[in-house]
């Protein structure tokens, strides 16, 4: 094994995705975690469909599902009444639900990924101090009561939580948000039938009670200090009488603060933050873990790259770009959300249980919220590394957008296809494809191979037979085509966190050639 050149401070759900995803991409990083174990309880909870669109990235996607409980909407309940009600099943997505499972199971399965590919998590180990310079970076590693060690790399990346040492050591500064929020939350078997496939949310003139159903028949109970002022099992059982029903019994009862906090950049010269190191949000939506599983994902491959000696300044510049700029979308979601859950005024409180009902009426604000929830309309369109060229009329995915997956003629999937760690180029030939237009194709995928052959793939896919050199999906139906727009020949390139990086209206190799060099390059 050569020497890790990635130092991943923080062995929670968003470190050991980082460090597993890393591996999956040929780099060995080190992890090293001041805790003697993986997090206690089930504080996060909810894995949201484009978080299993990742772990299905990864291969263990089935895991997760097989480990977790099903949630296929969420139902929000005042005086007594249903006000709002959505569901997931309209996601275009492969898994149209979300998963409930406690976060220190999703930390074991993601421990097993790391440990199948040979990595190791170094616990009571801490982060003391970090310097660097354009040569490389150091960090000042304490374990136990002997003498710091020296470590020499490339980048560090501090997952390590709300209170992050890499954050405070780098001088990152954070914009922080209102008072800390105390949260109690218990794990209770009910004493009367619920239906278990959905969120609730109890909005009383109180404050608002959140219920979810975990595997095992246990449901998961949080609330605020306004609703519930302490943790004790009396009060508990108080609330969840005026709200729910009766609690049959109490499995475990815990409380924790929250305070929203964004860093004010995700990057800072060979340092990177990810997870509750770079942004806290409200439990509203269940949004925290998800958000740092998806900040390592897009993260990861970058670094690979820059390590390998590939990526151009730009890929690494991107990740913050993108990443900020998805951050203050589930910012805004987390917020309003609580800002409609937690309105004190009763006045408020009346104007709101009437507006939510008639807004529920209409299915494009259900699916829309539903996909904010499942963070599946998260995009990157403002990215320095998506690109797009010709006008394009038909509809289809935008340049940082989530490439869509499709069921093919034999019963497979697109994205059983896409590569996991290399980018793809998907050539569709459209209807009737002229000589010229194979030829053009048959160019771009030649350069591919002389010029990407460790870091591209590239797919022909054509409408009926045609004569191909390579991989090759004959799309019959056309609904891939139309999946993606393509009523003319042209062009997608698909990254390896499955968004779209590149579409084109051109059958020459230049376009693509000219996106690639953007992202390939020398990194310095």
């Amino acid at each position: 094994m050569s020497q890790p050149e990635i130092l991943v401070v923080g062995a929670g759900p968003a470190g050991l995705t980082l460090a597993a995803e890393l591996r999956r991409h040929g780099v060995w990083p080190r992890v090293i975690d001041q805790n003697s174990g993986s997090t206690p309880g089930s504080r996060a909870v909810a894995v949201q469909a484009r978080t299993l669109e990742v772990f299905e990235s990864m291969g263990v996607a089935a895991d997760f599902i097989s480990a977790g409980h099903k949630i296929h909407g969420a139902s929000v309940h005042a005086g007594g009444s249903r006000i709002l009600h959505f569901s997931f099943d309209e996601l275009d997505s492969p898994f149209r639900y979300a998963l409930d499972l406690p976060q220190q199971q999703t930390e074991h399965i993601l421990l097993q990924v790391l440990a199948e590919s040979g990595g190791t998590v170094e616990r009571n180990t801490a982060l003391t101090g970090i310097q660097q310079d354009e040569q490389g970076i150091q960090a000042f590693i304490q374990r136990g009561s002997g003498f710091p060690e020296r470590w020499e790399g490339k980048y560090v990346v501090g997952c390590d939580g709300a209170f992050s040492t890499v954050r405070h050591v780098s001088s990152i500064p954070t914009e922080n948000g209102a008072a800390i929020e105390t949260y109690v939350a218990a794990e209770v078997r009910l004493s009367f039938p619920l239906p278990d496939d959905e969120w609730y949310l109890y909005c009383t003139e109180d404050g608002v009670l959140a219920c979810a159903p975990l595997p095992g028949g246990l449901w998961r109970i949080v609330g605020d200090q306004r609703i519930l002022p302490d943790s004790k099992a009396e009060t508990i059982r108080a609330v969840a009488r005026a709200t729910i029903g009766e609690i049959a019994a109490l499995d475990w009862i815990g409380s924790y603060g929250v305070q929203h906090k964004r860093a004010e950049r995700y990057r800072l010269g060979r340092v990177f933050l990810a997870g509750d190191a770079a942004h806290v949000y409200s439990p509203a939506g269940g949004q925290g873990m998800n958000a740092g599983i998806q900040d390592v994902h897009n993260l990861a491959w970058k670094l690979a790259l820059a390590v390998q000696g590939k990526a151009s300044a730009t890929v690494l510049e991107s990740y913050g770009i993108e990443r900020e700029s998805a951050g203050r979308a589930v910012l805004a979601l987390t917020e309003q959300l609580s800002a409609v859950a937690n309105l004190r005024n009763p006045i408020s409180q009346k104007i709101r249980n009437r507006i939510l009902p008639f807004l529920a009426q209409f299915d494009i604000f259900q699916q829309r919220l539903a996909r904010q929830v499942a963070n599946a309309s998260l995009n990157y369109r403002n990215s320095p590394i998506v690109s797009q060229h010709g006008r394009w009329y038909s509809p289809g995915p935008d340049p940082g957008d989530r490439a869509l997956d499709a069921t093919l003629a034999d019963g497979s999937r697109l994205f059983d296809r896409l590569p996991g760690t290399k980018h793809a180029v998907m050539l569709f030939t459209a209807e009737r494809p002229s000589a010229e237009n194979l030829r053009g194709f048959s160019n771009t995928a030649r350069y591919m191979r002389e010029g990407y052959p460790e870091d591209v793939r590239t797919i022909l896919i054509s409408r009926g037979e045609v004569e191909w050199d390579g991989e090759h999906i004959v799309d019959l139906s056309g609904s891939l085509h139309h999946r993606y727009g393509a009523g003319l020949p042209c062009a997608y390139i698909i990254r390896p966190d499955r968004y779209v990086g590149f579409r084109g209206l051109s059958t020459e190799p230049m376009p693509v050639l000219e996106y690639f060099g953007r992202v390939f390059e020398s990194s310095k």
